[in-house]
């Protein structure tokens, strides 16, 4: 490429003896080489044009050409200057000529170039960007020739679908700053060049937009309709109304080319020329105002504002930056308020005045208040999954937005403009705050300071809204110093909650009604779970008589089982309130079945709260519901009876008990109930707890009575738990002798129990029911019987080894005298009813703690007749 240029250069006589002005050699050299110097880059630029060269590569060549040519060409001297070196008339005419083909040969290779490539429009924009980088070169004819070629290309395209010319926005703001030049004739020129410049870029909206379209001619040819661009915007852009050029470089350009437009024009605001970045400031300003809609680089246009304020920057500089984030939010609230939380908390004195400036459009103060609510959805400083962390700018994984949106709203509530969205957001603010102020307390933070925003802010919305009677009251309270104390915040939630309350806020009705759908959506968080119970129990015991409407009772009933044991506590404290009024509750029954599903819960104390509340609403609830339901409580409490902790435990057992005795008229419904609850009675009275012991005697004495037993031991301080066995066993014979196989069977289950105590007892349990009931066995139960006794004769403990010897042969006994004849085993049936076996004592058994001897007798029995 070098020798083919070098070549061209020493070919310059050839190029000399064949032009007509080779007289003006010597006269104006200049204008020779300059001529010389663009024959030999339009041939370069031609030739690389013409050559199968990486597209990219071909353009950037290309490029580098023409800037030598632009500087040579337009450096040179005036067509004055030109014509004053002639020394007649003729002379001047042929360096006039000379001069303008100069100018054509330029503005020709530009034409060529664009002609095969809409892409190369580039050039132009480049074109622009070196004439105001340097006013020596002669503007007027460089925007002659970047008009000309414009105006070619807009006749070009006429027909196109699409252009792809991306130089466009830039371009247009290149020409947009001319517009106001002090010399009409650029200003003229500009306007033109921005004129045809549109007519280009309405065609890549031709089949969306309005304005220019298209269509086909009989003969296949296109032609162009006129658009309101051309019949009423026209005029004003040739005459450089600003307003005008605006609106239609914004109406014109497709977001990605106004959003090109509007980024040049803002990166002007930093030249050290004020009367440029005066220029760039209205026509920004102007077309942000009709058109900021259609920017679609909000974000990073925000976070530049806030590196150059925070750096030098002028005072018009300062008021166009912020306008523009006025301007901004107009249009794309969530876009703006998403990156002014995104900056480090607490912020700075730059930031609370880009605060300022998004909160002077008052139009979008509700869009402006969603998205901080949005942005208080979240924890302060939860870890960001990977998604999220794309997404933010700021270099911290940790969310601190929250705290930058608390801080945001001690800036944005007071503002006038705000206060009818303050008044329609209120609930949803206050409970985000109380969200907030509940997290910074749980929150280890870096700075005390951060704990204090939410708390502000929730004080600065008391007060926007009217409220300062509560704040006052809240602060004789001492809440907003103990705020943010970690072991405040339930506390701190409920005083809220009552204060507002005690002050019958006028919010009330949407503040309810914004708990109750918060309540059915459910919580996302456990935090927000409980504060909204306490919150909306506050506020309906102040405003509502016990019991609440059906509507909420369904939301406490809900919340009995709630995932989170606090939530489950708290509408389980609440409901056993309402045991005065149980009766007047619609789904009564539906609650109380909600609480006994509580006793499963794996929280120990959900259960206890669920036992303590049942019992209160119990002793209130009518009777004939309560039989309805008794039945199925009785078998409730059952699981509860052998739980691991011994508080439920005994407690379950009591509650049973007293159940039992509520029921006394309706002993035949509960029968089948008491008789199945026996064996894990009998068996805990050898606990090691007490309290579950004497939870044991308790119930089995209310058992007793409702079994109508002839004879129940009087449990002493000290008794023999096989007395107790034998005294049971003998009642339960006589009472309900065909229901001991079945107690045989749940004895039989406790073998398998990891407590010692439990197995010697079970073993003794069904020794002696076996014993009594041996007529009602058949062989395949002693089978089941030995089977399940086999399992413990070689148990760890040697008390239970021996028992369980004891028992075995007891079971071979009896297997042994049973009879396969129909016959005589139903003569003996029959027998044992008439006469009862009075059985004495087996194991001779002692609790632990006393002597103990165990002695196997064979002579165990004694026949009386009853």
């Amino acid at each position: 490429m070098i020798s083919k240029n070098q070549k061209l250069i020493t070919n310059l006589q050839i190029l000399q003896s064949v032009v007509k002005w080779q007289h003006l050699e010597y006269t104006a050299t200049s204008l020779w080489d300059t001529l010389a110097t663009i024959f030999n880059h339009q041939a370069l630029i031609l030739a690389v044009n013409s050559s199968f060269v990486d597209p990219l590569l071909q353009f950037e060549t290309q490029l580098n050409i023409i800037e030598s040519s632009f500087k040579v060409v337009f450096a040179m001297p005036t067509l004055k200057q030109v014509r004053d070196i002639g020394n007649n008339e003729c002379e001047e005419l042929d360096l006039e000529e000379l001069y303008q083909s100069i100018l054509n040969i330029f503005e020709d290779t530009l034409l060529i170039l664009v002609s095969k490539d809409l892409y190369k429009l580039q050039i132009l924009k480049e074109m622009a960007v070196w004439m105001s980088e340097d006013n020596s070169y002669l503007q007027h004819r460089v925007l002659v020739i970047i008009c000309r070629v414009l105006n070619f290309a807009s006749r070009k395209v006429r027909g196109y679908g699409s252009v792809d010319a991306p130089c466009l926005g830039d371009l247009a703001a290149e020409l947009s700053l001319l517009c106001s030049h002090t010399d009409g004739s650029i200003t003229q020129q500009a306007s033109f060049g921005i004129y045809h410049l549109l007519c280009i870029a309405s065609c890549e909206n031709v089949n969306i937009a309005e304005g220019k379209v298209t269509k086909c001619d009989k003969t296949g040819s296109y032609s162009w309709l006129p658009s309101l661009l051309d019949t009423e915007y026209l005029p004003d852009i040739l005459r450089g109304d600003k307003t005008k050029i605006a609106q239609s470089i914004g109406h014109t350009l497709v977001p990605s080319l106004l959003t090109d437009f509007v980024w040049n024009l803002f990166m002007r605001l930093n030249s050290p020329n004020p009367v440029m970045v005066k220029e760039a400031a209205t026509m920004l300003k102007l077309t942000l105002e009709f058109h900021a809609n259609k920017v679609t680089v909000v974000s990073k246009i925000v976070n530049t504002i806030y590196e150059q304020l925070s750096g030098n920057s002028t005072h018009i500089m300062k008021q166009t930056m912020l306008k523009v984030i006025t301007l901004l939010t107009r249009t794309s609230p969530k876009k703006v308020i998403f990156q002014l939380m995104d900056y480090p908390v607490p912020a700075d004195n730059t930031l609370i005045l880009m605060w300022h400036a998004a909160g002077n459009e008052s139009s979008v103060a509700p869009y402006v208040l969603k998205t901080i609510l949005l942005i208080l959805k979240g924890k302060p400083g939860e870890i960001q999954d990977s998604f999220l962390e794309r997404r933010r700018s700021s270099l911290d994984a940790t969310n601190m937005m929250p705290v930058a949106a608390s801080q945001a709203l001690c800036t944005l509530l007071p503002v006038g403009s705000y206060k009818k969205a303050v008044a329609q957001f209120f609930p949803q603010l206050l409970m985000a705050l109380m969200f907030q102020l509940c997290y910074s307390s749980n929150t280890q933070m870096d700075s005390e300071d951060n704990l204090i925003y939410a708390r502000d802010a929730l004080r600065v919305l008391l007060n926007c809204s009217g409220l300062q009677q509560v704040d006052l009251s809240l602060k004789r309270k001492n809440f907003w110093k103990q705020a943010s104390q970690v072991l405040f915040h339930l506390h701190g939630t409920y005083l809220v909650a009552k204060t507002l309350a005690e002050h019958n806020f006028p919010q009330f009705p949407e503040t309810l009604h914004y708990l109750y759908k918060l309540s059915v959506e459910g919580p996302r968080r456990t935090e927000e779970g409980v504060i909204t119970v306490i919150f909306l129990t506050e506020l309906l015991n102040k405003f509502f008589r016990d019991p609440f409407p059906e509507e909420f009772m369904v939301l406490f009933r809900n919340w009995v089982n709630d995932s989170n044991p606090a939530v489950s506590k708290l509408s389980l404290q609440k409901i056993a309130t309402m045991a005065p009024v149980i009766n007047q509750i619609e789904s009564v029954c539906s609650l109380v079945l909600s609480i006994l599903d509580a006793f499963y819960s794996k929280d120990k104390t959900v259960v206890i709260r669920a036992l303590f509340t049942l019992r209160r609403l119990l002793n209130k609830l009518d009777r004939v519901t309560y039989s309805s339901l008794c039945t199925r409580i009785a078998t409730s409490y059952f699981p509860l009876m052998d739980h691991t902790d011994t508080g439920i435990q005994s407690m379950a057992i009591r509650h049973f008990g007293e159940l039992l005795r509520d029921m006394n008229q309706y002993t035949w419904m509960l029968n089948a109930v008491v008789l199945e609850s026996l064996v894990p009675l009998i068996l805990f009275l050898e606990d090691t707890e007490t309290r579950v012991v004497m939870a044991c005697k308790h119930t089995l004495a209310i058992c007793a009575l409702e079994l109508k037993w002839s004879t129940f031991p009087q449990f002493m301080e000290h008794y023999s738990f096989e007395m107790v066995v034998l005294n049971i066993c003998n009642n339960i014979f006589i009472s309900h002798g065909s229901y001991i196989t079945d107690l045989i069977s749940d004895s039989l289950g406790f073998l398998r129990s990891s407590r010692v105590y439990l197995r010697r007892a079970a073993l003794i349990l069904t020794g002696y029911l076996a014993t009594l009931g041996r007529h009602l066995l058949l062989k395949d139960d002693i089978e089941v019987m030995l089977e399940a006794v086999e399992r413990v004769l070689q148990d760890e403990d040697p008390l239970v080894e021996e028992l369980a010897k004891t028992t075995y042969e007891l079971f071979k006994k009896i297997a042994h005298n049973l009879t396969s004849s129909v016959i005589k085993q139903s003569f003996r049936r029959l027998f044992n009813f008439i006469y009862i076996k009075k059985v004495k004592l087996l194991y001779n058994y002692n609790s632990p703690g006393s002597p103990m001897e165990i002695k196997e007798t064979d002579n165990c029995e004694e026949d009386v007749e009853e």
